[in-house]
């Protein structure tokens, strides 16, 4: 019975990994879409899909990805995530051409309040988000890593704002950025315009994970469907929760993190959690918002 189960196991992983590979074989024919979408198991897959143009966080690109992510954001069924690109360039930042004169001041609003709101809704979604980068991450593109809950990237990945090197410093992506690393280390990036490679990226927190470009896809899937496993509202909360108290000063983080934590065992899912682990079971999520009768 023992090998029969690892049998299926192993199986299921296996059928898994195909889906996402003829998926993945798929799409890469589709070139219609600025952004692809799939969804398995839990698992959201959303790709930028401009590579002809390095993937630039055009207008256009923003409200696709912006309709990816909200789309059905609060159903059970999605869990958690993946932001991918097709192409060397994970993404070049904005689009340029769209940032002269000739487009007008109130275009350039438009496209960073969009881009601010993209940003946003990542880290007020109530799943968590995953960046799966294989190649170069500039300017916004770095922006989009930094507001991901969890980035892993292949070794040769890069990462750089540049925008003081063609006259427009990076003050939109250093927000997202400056949260996530340490500030010197940011100014300098910002100041110089130089890449810094993904093992100074990992170093200094901008990426959780560096892994070799064979080995992207499963160490991103397999953090996703670890995901999975746990409790939907649970995860909400504690995501909801860890973004605000990081805003906070000491104290009020932690009157923050407290309360918090009483809600969290007001959840059916999070007595479950309590009554499984002293029973020494595994514990059955309802994935629900139902409290439990205390």
């Amino acid at each position: 019975m023992i090998v029969s189960g690892f049998y299926k196991a192993s199986n299921l992983v296996k059928s898994r990994g195909e889906f996402w590979r003829i998926w993945m074989r798929k799409m890469s024919a589709d070139s219609s879409s600025l952004t692809l979408r799939k969804q398995q198991d839990g698992i959201r897959r959303i790709i930028l899909n401009n590579p002809r143009k390095r993937n630039a966080l055009s207008l256009s690109m923003l409200e696709s990805l912006r309709e990816n992510l909200l789309t059905d954001s609060h159903t059970p069924d999605l869990r958690v995530i993946i932001i991918s690109a097709r192409g060397p360039v994970f993404s070049s930042g904005h689009d340029l051409k769209e940032l002269t004169s000739a487009q007008g001041r109130e275009h350039h609003i438009r496209v960073f309040q969009t881009c601010s709101e993209v940003m946003t809704l990542i880290q007020d979604l109530p799943v968590p988000v995953i960046a799966m980068v294989n190649g170069v991450a500039t300017a916004a593109g770095c922006q989009l890593v930094a507001s991901c809950d969890i980035a892993v990237a292949t070794d040769k990945s890069t990462f750089s704002t540049p925008g003081v090197s063609v006259g427009l410093f990076c003050s939109t992506p250093a927000v997202a950025i400056g949260r996530a690393m340490p500030r010197k280390v940011v100014m300098e990036m910002l100041l110089t315009g130089r890449p810094i490679s993904a093992q100074d990226a990992l170093l200094h927190g901008l990426v959780s994970r560096v892994v070799c470009e064979e080995q992207l896809e499963e160490t991103t899937l397999a953090i996703a469907r670890r995901v999975c496993e746990c409790s939907r509202p649970v995860v909400a909360l504690g995501k909801s929760v860890f973004h605000r108290q990081m805003s906070e000063g000491r104290d009020e983080a932690y009157a923050c993190a407290s309360a918090a934590m009483v809600e969290n065992l007001a959840l059916w899912d999070g007595q479950e959690g309590v009554r499984a682990f002293l029973e020494k079971r595994r514990p059955v999520w309802s994935n629900t918002d139902e409290e439990a009768h205390m």
